[in-house]
């Protein structure tokens, strides 16, 4: 019974527990836990939400986020001189709204004053309507955007606006440290009472309140202390062990390393109907509706930043006691909801939990969040708010229109300009249904992307209440149109192409059109389409009296000659697959490889035969045996090799340390290359510069699709990545038209192009980049040469480039934060970005890259159980056989429908529990005028210290260069991004494809690194002044320079402390800022000494440096010593 009992009083809503309450409280005197303070003193110790509220003050001087802001329209006869009588009534009721904040021995204090406030009046109603509301809405904006004084007040504002002869628009702006939203219902209902009264001559008809805010704040701090302090927090303690410090929701911008709060706001409706079935789940799930919403929301965010361990926050009353409960003052409270998605609840299991979480947070609502925040110290970071950044809010009935004789009450809606989180979501129950109002940071999110968010939010719901059974992964955010748009729209690209024919047969048809042109060149050699076909036919046939066939694969190992064109050429004629293995490949890689593949023939130069490993296989040199393949006729041949057999097989890095092989058909390489061929408008003209090592996949965008189209295949002779000045006079010799550039190469050849400021030769028409990030001022330098460029993005397994994005020539290019788009899918390709359980994922938000369509590779060799893991069958399509291919990218939709590009998935990296995006780090030291490259990495050389290390090559060397990087960083990222480590180098290291190297990337010096973090005494006066103020309040024997206040144990409000100690002792007013910025002892000497600078007789301190400019040592140790 009474576990029964217990259940349906969990399970009742807060007008119903309060209606319990007077039931059981009939009869019973309540005792008064609150009592008035002696007011001989008017000055009184803060409550705990005071002291956070005063802090954020200190820490944002002039800042706005804080100012609440309410507009009453009043319309009727209004008694301007009654209405001004009940304002000054309410605040000489209200000590609260008298209150002003000052510092008394480095402590924050609440001093009551008699200050009465001034009630400006402006008359608008001589305006026409629209302009009036032009100017109704710029005051408004002005109101809300001037900051008050703390320490002399008033911390009300009140504007009467004129709009008619009765019609009037009150303005109020009060701080939130005397306000909060529970006040403004006070405020109204008594300024309706009072009015009513005082217009008709009578007296106050309200009671004189039993105590004020400042008796409360005394109480809060005596009572809530030792025992009763120690159960409540002993509880969050537990509940926030571990909890992650940030909801990494996905952005339009990157965060600020210092959180702003410019602010936007957008409602939307919830039709009566979808709100009364989410009632009535409510109900029957034993839960309120504030449990259900809430549950509905970590759903939402579950799915949009795929984080499992959600944390955010929601604001209770707080106003527990009967006394209190008439007060205008800021009493409410943040509880922190931490709520655990790991095991893939259905919705249901998840409202439980939620349920269980949020009456646990109830029976433990008097634990204020500032001391929260004091106790369990999260990452000290400016970026974002601590414990949570997203906050959800169900509010009860807005305070309504109220009437009075003549004259009727109306609280407008007013958008706040400030964010005071990331994103806050209110709803509130009105007669058409739920209203829902989401706040947003405007820095983190542009408008569209919360109206979308509203709209998956709301087919959420619907998604609930329809099948509450469901796993909540299962849950769909997008209505058939979405869904249609990103499965059928955004991957229309079906296109017809040859389905019976092999690469082979279009090349020998292009042989047919154009047999005297050059197909391929090789310093001063040269191959015609028909000769090139013809010495390929007749390796073809040498071949198949070796054995070749259908399915059996041909190694090839040469370097970059006429002898590479026949033999990829000879091997496909043929009927087999080759296999390319580069010749600047390790011994031991090269003999693991051929061991892998099995090829039972070798294609090869005599020169290199001796560099092979211990090979059982047929050795075929191309060179010296090719007087005996040149008996073979010259004709074309034929095989029994059809679409459906291996074309080639290339290598890729695998995730164990050894390389996979990656199996690719006829039929995705003809698809593949036919509609490359379209995409660069490749025409008979073009010469195509194969640039790439021949092991690696982007030598096929590089010869098939030229030789289909009848161009020319022009070969570099150096096998090597060849300086920029050698490939700029590559390009002049050969006047190559097109090439493909890794991007790391192209971001330093447009680089040393617009240094040198010279252009790239006029003939050169299209380049196409891709494989690494793109640098956006490398991108802008490259607009002005008004050359298109191809953005491509693929993958060996999906046979080379999966997506294209075009950026026409001269077409301007804001440098932005964000990675270039890679664009749309090619012909016959489907891209689906999808989350960890295969659903898609909504636009904006970061999924895996999955790939279909004729592109997808057969497997990889002999990796039967890696096939099965990465290709996938499609859960999109009905054909049986279909598959997808797993990439293990991260990319999001744009809302234009290109994709965007953010990243491996097994590149985030985690430092002290925070994600983090090593590009993003990248990026910004980019922006660096001493920067020319960069690449950052986390490392754990030491076990357990997993540390972020930059490496540097820069373009000049300045002094303190590691302190200017780290300064720099600062500057822009939050502290956790900043690497421990920099590291310089004189290039960054290649592979042989001419991406960055990042395992030949070196350690850094760990003695250095340990050198930073040593004891280092205090070297001046000012110095050891601080260190021993650091240390007395810290309690600590020992402070270094160097050491963080906040790894020292330091937090927020001991911070207060330091800084008021430190503006008495140097006599001089130190920002609290100071401390967060100078965390170091050595730091916040200079940071003391700037504001003596600032704050001193500025021609005093100037005639003083004159004046010992040309002092000798002795003379200034002389004048030390006097």
């Amino acid at each position: 019974m009474t576990t029964d009992f217990n259940k349906r009083i969990a399970g009742l809503s807060l007008e119903k527990r309060k209606l319990l309450m007077q039931k059981l409280n009939k009869g019973k005197v309540l005792q008064t836990q609150i009592k008035p303070q002696n007011r001989d003193s008017s000055c009184f110790s803060l409550s705990f939400a005071q002291a956070r509220l005063w802090f954020l003050n200190e820490l944002e001087a002039e800042s706005v986020t804080y100012n609440e802001f309410e507009a009453i329209e009043i319309v009727g006869l209004l008694r301007v001189d009654v209405l001004k009588q009940s304002l000054a009534e309410i605040v000489r009721r209200h000590e609260v709204l008298r209150t002003t904040f000052r510092v008394v021995d480095g402590r924050p204090v609440q001093e009551i004053t008699c200050t009465s406030s001034v009630i400006p009046i402006v008359d608008l109603q001589a305006l026409p309507e629209q302009e009036q509301s032009t100017v109704v809405q710029r005051l408004m904006v002005k109101e809300q955007s001037c900051p008050f004084d703390l320490t002399s007040g008033p911390l009300l504002r009140m504007t009467l606006l004129r709009l008619g002869e009765e019609k009037h628009l009150m303005l109020l702006t009060i701080h939130h440290i005397v306000w909060d939203r529970w006040s403004t219902g006070i405020f109204i209902q008594e300024l309706s009472a009072l009015y009513k009264a005082f217009s008709c001559g009578m007296p106050s008809p309200l009671p004189e309140l039993s105590v004020q805010y400042a008796d409360y704040a005394v109480w809060q701090q005596e009572w809530l202390s030792g025992e009763v302090l120690d159960t409540q927090l002993n509880y969050w303690k537990q509940q926030l062990a571990d909890a992650p410090p940030l909801l990494e929701l996905p952005t339009d911008r990157p965060r600020p390393s210092v959180q702003t709060f410019r602010g936007g706001a957008q409602q939307f409706q919830l039709n009566s109907d979808l709100t009364q079935k989410l009632k009535i789940l409510s109900q029957q799930s034993e839960a309120t509706l504030f449990m259900t919403l809430l549950a509905a929301f970590a759903t939402l965010l579950f799915r949009y930043s795929g984080q499992k361990d959600i944390v955010m926050g929601s604001p209770i009353a707080n106003r527990n006691y009967p006394e209190i409960e008439p007060l205008i003052g800021c009493f409410i409270n943040s509880l922190v909801l931490r709520i655990n998605i790991k095991e893939n609840p259905s919705f249901l299991e998840l409202l439980q939990q939620v349920r269980q979480v949020a009456l646990d947070a109830y029976s433990h609502q008097d634990a204020p969040f500032e001391k929260l925040v004091e106790v369990l110290q999260p990452e000290r970071n400016l970026s974002h708010h601590p414990l949570f950044q997203v906050m959800f809010i169900l509010q009860n009935a807005p305070v309504g229109r109220m009437e009075m004789p003549d004259l009727t009450l109306t609280p407008l809606e007013v958008e706040d300009i400030a964010a005071k989180f990331d994103l806050s979501l209110s709803m509130m129950e009105t007669q058409e249904g739920l209203q829902a109002r989401w706040d947003y940071n405007s820095d983190l999110f542009d408008a569209t992307t919360i109206t979308r968010m509203a709209g998956y939010f709301q087919t959420l719901l619907e998604s609930i209440v329809a099948n509450p059974q469901q796993r909540i992964s299962n849950l769909s955010l997008l209505k058939e149109a979405e869904q249609h748009q990103l499965l059928v729209e955004w991957n229309s690209t079906k296109t017809e192409s040859p389905n019976e024919q092999c690469i082979h047969h279009l090349f020998e048809a292009q042989v047919e059109r154009t047999p005297d042109a050059e197909a391929v060149v090789f310093a001063d050699q040269k191959l015609t389409y028909q000769g090139l076909n013809s010495r390929a036919n007749q390796l073809a046939r040498y071949l198949q009296t070796l054995g070749v066939k259908p399915e059996v694969p041909v190694g090839v190992f040469v370097e970059r000659s006429l002898e590479m064109a026949v033999g990829l050429l000879g091997v496909l004629k043929a009927g087999g697959a080759y296999i390319p293995y580069d010749p600047q490949l390790p011994k031991e890689r090269l003999a693991y490889m051929l061991s892998d593949s099995q090829v039972p023939i070798l294609l090869t130069q005599q020169k290199l035969v001796k560099e092979l490993p211990d090979y059982q296989g047929r050795i075929v040199c191309l060179d010296t045996e090719w007087e005996a393949i040149a008996t073979e006729s010259q004709e074309n041949l034929s095989s029994s090799v059809n679409p459906e057999n291996l074309a080639y097989a290339i290598y890729t890095s695998g995730s164990t340390g050894q390389p996979k092989g990656v199996l690719i058909t006829h039929q995705s390489l003809v698809h593949y290359a036919l509609d490359i061929i379209k995409q660069f408008n490749l025409q008979q003209s073009d010469r195509f510069l194969q640039f790439a090592a021949i092991g690696f996949d982007v030598v096929v965008e590089e010869i098939f699709p030229t030789w289909l189209s009848g161009a020319t295949v022009v070969l570099p002779e150096s096998s090597e990545i060849i300086s920029y000045a050698d490939f700029l006079q590559l390009i002049e010799q050969q006047k190559l038209t097109v090439f493909e550039l890794p991007t790391a190469y192209w971001n330093q050849w447009v680089y040393e192009l617009s240094r040198l400021q010279k252009s790239p030769p006029a003939c050169v028409r299209l380049v196409i980049i891709g494989g690494e990030k793109v640098s956006p001022e490398r991108l802008a330098d490259w607009q002005k040469f008004c050359i298109p460029l191809i953005h491509v993005y693929g993958l060996t397994e999906t046979t080379v480039t999966s997506t294209l994005y075009h950026i026409a020539g001269g077409t301007e290019i804001q440098p932005v934060w964000s990675e270039l788009p890679i664009g749309r899918p090619i012909a016959n390709t489907q891209i689906y970005i999808l989350d960890s359980n295969l659903q898609l994922t909504c636009v904006g938000v970061p999924g895996e890259v999955y790939i279909g369509g004729m592109g997808l590779g057969r497997g990889y060799l002999n990796r039967s159980d890696l096939t099965a893991e990465r290709f996938i069958p499609n859960p999109f399509s009905n054909v049986t056989g279909e598959r997808l291919y797993k990439t293990g990218d991260l990319a999001r939709y744009l809302p234009c429908g290109n994709l965007q590009f953010l990243g491996r998935l097994d590149e985030q990296v985690k430092i002290r529990g925070f994600r983090i995006e090593l590009g993003e780090i990248e990026a910004v030291l980019s922006q660096h005028p001493s920067v020319q490259q960069s690449i950052v990495l986390a490392r754990e050389d030491v076990p357990g210290n997993k540390r972020l290390v930059a490496y540097i090559v820069p373009k000049k060397y300045p002094n303190n260069f590691h302190q200017t990087l780290r300064d720099n960083l600062k500057q822009k990222l939050p502290e956790y991004m900043v690497p421990s480590a920099f590291v310089l180098l004189d290039s960054l290291p290649l592979t042989p494809n001419g991406k960055v190297n990042r395992r030949a990337l070196p350690a850094p010096d760990q003695t250095r690194l340990e050198l930073a973090e040593t004891y280092v005494a205090p070297r001046s006066e000012i110095e050891q002044t601080i260190a021993t103020v650091w240390q007395e309040i810290l309690q600590l024997k020992k402070v270094g320079i160097h050491d963080n206040f906040f790894n020292l144990g330091g937090h927020s409000l001991i911070a207060t402390q330091i800084v008021s100690r430190l503006s008495d002792v140097f006599q001089v007013n130190i920002p609290l800022r100071s401390l967060f910025e100078f965390p170091t002892v050595a730091g916040l000497s200079i940071a003391v000494v700037q504001n003596q600078l600032k704050q001193g007789n500025i021609e005093d301190i100037g005639q003083f440096l004159v004046d010992i400019k040309d002092l000798s040592e002795d003379e200034i140790e002389s004048m030390l010593t006097s």
